[in-house]
């Protein structure tokens, strides 16, 4: 059969695990078909085998046609709730406390009770071993075997699920760590996670943070993938997305040997998949918004427990840092602000009196109130359905009929709490949650230059619809986007996932230091070194050299500045292009640095000397990706998509509001406020 003939028979499928729901997006024949069902929070991959189950059977389809994209939550959760492997670190002697110390920034500077997260590895767990690498790459203090014996014998006592590597300069000279790793490899059948590895950057407590980070929820990730693997309702052969956007094999993680497991790279280490559902949604909002013709977009993910936002201005944007529970995480992922207000958000009032609305969720159980299942703290989504805003009897399409009576002795009760009437208590609890909403878009747009009037909201997610219009009136934001099956997006976007790893090297180049032409031979003997890693592992994802899509980066930075920006750097400074003005086209590279500070910041300072910090390299090995379908306009008729006339509550009143069915509305309707679409 035809290589042709094989992928038109094979079905895309998107799997997206939430906290309330597990979502499914099939694509075949250029048809989709969407499928939700209740997430299993006790173990995920329960919820994704029987959504994937039902939806191939409900379409006659066999495990072995379906080309899967997973987005899992497995390893943030193991992160949030501190359920991860039971780990121990070894280190630079003397540097045991390296994860205890963490950083001189406060978070609560001026709270009195502030209590600290407790780190990964207890020190009970902490080795020290006499080793160390100067800065220069040189080794001063070779391994003793005797010492890593002795080592061996003191981890064979606490009997790990994982171990992590960090050694000191290790990202400059990895030989200490290597050789550590292979002893302890030859020792234990587990996974152990070097640091040079999984983040060869220079900041010892982030490195630390993110290569402990990983190896606590590497166990967890594998049992996870097992579980699937496992069941004859799943393919044996399915991609994982990650924080990047994008996708690799699940080979990547299970099924290798242990002497195998020491080779991976950090880029495609377990702590790629953190933020990996979010990820998939700003991916697809992005695609169906480009092709919408809307290029400056702001994401807008609200779903049972959280909210995601991101900005993306004339393309996704990427950050190389973020912070999961107290944990610095340094992986290249797609920025994405999250706040702990969604459809699920509790509703409570503080010793103050004042009303709040989330962090804390109901969860898919018992879930809000009006879901039947003895829940009894009063969530945003019955503060909807007490308002009018959501139609009991078709939600999840008609699958789900909320319960309309029960959520209204608990709000009578809360307002009378609060001393005020039930609609204000209901409109409160709307409102405090879009003010959370809100500041987490101004956080990653106006905090950062952008005017939030030059965009468009693309809102999507479970609860997505109900608060857009709000958010983009109290914004000043003129266009709001609602893709189909916006409750699925997040799914939907894992189809269009390429295969892409990331890898990074530290330099810290001085241009004022060096010459231009010794600059341009350093810069290409550090892309060329990444450009070889990186064609060696995705000739294990199916791609060749000359299939690979490259981008090139450079973190630079004043020198003396603590934080860097990420500048992108064309291939054609160098002796391998000698036909170019080497000197020029530096300038070029630090005046486009000038210009990024001035944006980011307010200011550049011309005059100060620039270094280079981190040489990046990206690449992408490009998927077949479904067709966005064109549909001809239809006249603004909207008369077909009609259902009901139901009074609704807007800003206390009650208003004549109209309701249509998003399926039966055509490309070019228009319809009068105040209505509500359901999907």
């Amino acid at each position: 059969m035809l290589k042709q003939e094989i992928r038109d028979r094979m079905k895309k499928i998107g799997v997206d695990t939430g906290g309330t729901f597990t979502d499914i997006v099939m694509h075949t024949n250029d048809s989709l078909f969407t499928h939700k069902v209740l997430s299993t929070p006790q173990n995920p991959a329960h919820a994704v085998i029987q959504g994937v189950g039902e939806i191939l059977h409900k379409h006659d389809t066999t495990a072995e046609e379906a080309e899967i994209v997973h987005g899992s939550t497995v390893a943030t959760n193991a992160l949030l709730e501190r359920r991860g492997a039971r780990i121990a670190l070894v280190t630079t002697k003397g540097f045991e406390d390296v994860l205890e110390i963490g950083r001189q920034s406060r978070p609560d500077l001026y709270d009195f009770f502030v209590e600290r997260a407790a780190p990964l590895v207890p020190a009970a767990r902490r080795f020290g071993i006499s080793e160390r690498t100067l800065h220069t790459g040189e080794i001063q203090t070779e391994i003793e075997t005797d010492e890593l014996d002795a080592l061996a014998t003191q981890l064979a006592t606490l009997e790990p699920d994982a171990i992590a590597i960090c050694f000191l300069f290790a990202y400059v000279s990895p030989k200490n760590e290597r050789i550590v790793a292979e002893h302890l490899s030859a020792r234990f059948e587990i996974p152990v996670s070097c640091s040079h590895e999984v983040l060869p950057e220079y900041r010892e407590y982030a490195r630390f943070s993110t290569t402990v980070a990983n190896a606590y929820i590497r166990p967890t990730l594998e049992r996870h993938l097992s579980t699937l693997i496992e069941s004859k309702q799943f393919p044996k052969s399915f991609r994982l997305m990650l924080s990047n956007g994008g996708s690799v094999s699940a080979r990547t993680f299970h099924g290798r040997s242990h002497a195998e497991n020491l080779l991976y790279r950090g880029e495609s280490a377990g702590i790629g998949t953190v933020l990996s559902g979010p990820a998939g949604g700003v991916l697809g909002a992005y695609q169906i918004a480009k092709t919408a013709g809307y290029n400056q977009i702001i994401t807008f993910d609200m779903g049972g427990t959280s909210t995601d936002v991101s900005l993306c201005d004339q393309g996704i944007s990427l950050t190389t840092e973020s912070t999961i529970s107290g944990l610095p995480i340094k992986v290249p992922l797609i920025d994405i602000h999250t706040v702990g207000a969604g459809g699920g958000s509790i509703a409570t009032v503080d010793t103050g009196g004042a009303l709040r609305v989330g962090p804390e969720s109901a969860g898919a159980n018992p879930g809000p109130i009006c879901y039947g299942n003895n829940g009894e703290n009063i969530t945003v989504t019955d503060a909807n359905l007490f308002l009018g805003r959501i139609a009991a009897t078709q939600f999840l399409g008609g699958a789900m009929s909320l319960d309309i009576h029960k959520p209204r002795a608990y709000i009578e009760k809360f307002a009378s709490h609060l001393g005020i009437s039930p609609l204000q208590a209901a409109d409160g609890i709307l409102k405090v949650a879009n003010a959370a909403m809100e500041r987490a878009i101004k956080v990653i747009s106006v905090e950062r230059g952008f005017d939030t009037r030059d965009f468009t909201l693309v809102s999507f997610g479970g609860a997505g619809g109900l608060h857009a219009a709000f958010m983009a009136e109290n914004l000043g934001i003129g266009t709001v986007l609602i893709p189909p099956n916006g409750g699925l997006l997040s799914a939907y976007g894992m189809l269009f996932a390429d295969v892409i790893k990331d890898y990074s090297q530290t330099v810290l180049w001085q241009l004022e230091k060096d010459s231009d032409e010794a600059l341009a031979k350093a810069l290409d003997a550090g892309f060329d070194a990444l450009l070889t890693r990186a064609e060696n592992e995705m000739k294990t994802e199916g791609f060749t050299p000359d299939q690979l899509k490259v981008n090139r980066s450079l973190d630079m930075r004043y020198a003396g500045q603590s934080y860097e920006l990420n500048i992108p750097y064309h291939l054609g400074i160098g002796v391998t292009n000698p036909s170019h003005n080497i000197g020029a086209e530096i300038q070029t590279l630090v005046e486009k640095f000038h210009a990024a500070h001035a944006q980011r910041f307010g200011y550049a300072r011309t005059d100060a000397p620039a270094e280079m910090v981190n040489l990046r390299l990206t690449a992408i090995g490009e998927t077949d990706k479904p067709p966005i379908q064109a549909v001809p306009l239809a006249d603004t008729d909207a008369a077909k998509a009609f259902t009901i006339q139901s009074p609704v509550i807007f800003e206390g009143e009650a208003l004549p509001t109209d309701f249509y069915r998003r399926e039966a509305l055509q490309p070019g309707n228009r319809i009068a406020g105040p209505a509500i679409v359901t999907e």
